[in-house]
């Protein structure tokens, strides 16, 4: 079935969308969480208890980032963008920037960006693409030490959840690309969603954790089912 009208598309993607461009993922088995525990480097107790460990970390994770490309599902998204009539919004859950590599350019990076850098004394957020480390000195309130990425961290309030809301509470057509459905505030998007009158459509490798809340579910690998189903709706469109 499809959506009579569609005016706006909101799209959450998660791990999974960046998965087939080399980009690790963290719940499956063999994932990030399988060999780091995320309270050591994904929590602010961490990065007060260890930060050297934590700056490893993202350090070594920014560096693979140089090694990725955007893969056909990004790229699909970045053409619905482009040549579908509706305002078409990208929500991501990845800290990465193949959105952007893509050409996406209606992006919402609601868990921080592996690129920036911010500091924890005066708030500066900026473009960084080398390591950080202990020494590292702001160039805004010139201490040393205060650096980390601008990454949001367990425990940490996600960003723009105010704009993500407003989006959702207009959307026509959600969709969820390569999210387990296990992290919340992103989790229950999809009610949120539903609640305001948006048809709901998953496309992920496997059903998700709220698989069952969704209007439509497309399962297999986003390099292919995220094309073919933009492919649609750009049909759809241009049968209007």
């Amino acid at each position: 079935m499809t959506h009579p009208r569609i005016s706006k598309i909101v799209i959450l993607t998660g791990a999974g969308i960046s998965a087939e461009s080399g980009v690790a993922t963290f719940r499956d088995q063999d994932g990030i969480w399988a060999k780091y525990d995320y309270r050591d480097v994904a929590t602010p107790d961490g990065f007060a208890r260890d930060p050297q460990l934590v700056l490893d970390f993202y350090n070594m994770r920014r560096r693979k980032h140089g090694d990725v490309q955007p893969n056909a599902a990004h790229l699909a998204l970045a053409r619905l963008e482009a040549e579908h009539p509706a305002n078409v919004v990208i929500v991501t859950q990845n800290v990465d920037a193949l959105h952007e590599a893509a050409g996406s350019k209606a992006l919402i990076h609601m868990h921080g960006e592996i690129l920036k850098r911010k500091c924890g004394n005066c708030g500066l957020q900026e473009q960084w693409s080398n390591d950080i480390t202990r020494q590292s000195v702001c160039p805004n309130c010139k201490q040393a030490g205060t650096l980390r990425p601008d990454v949001v961290w367990f425990g940490e309030m996600p960003y723009h959840m105010e704009t993500i809301a407003e989006h959702l509470q207009s959307a026509d057509l959600f969709l969820s690309i390569g999210t387990s459905g296990h992290v919340y505030p992103a989790a229950g998007f999809v009610a949120e969603a539903g609640l305001h009158g948006a048809k709901t459509v998953e496309l992920n490798l496997e059903p998700s954790e709220g698989t069952s809340l969704f209007d439509e579910t497309i399962h297999g690998y986003a390099g292919e089912i995220v094309p073919a189903y933009v492919a649609r709706l750009l049909a759809e469109a241009s049968d209007r």
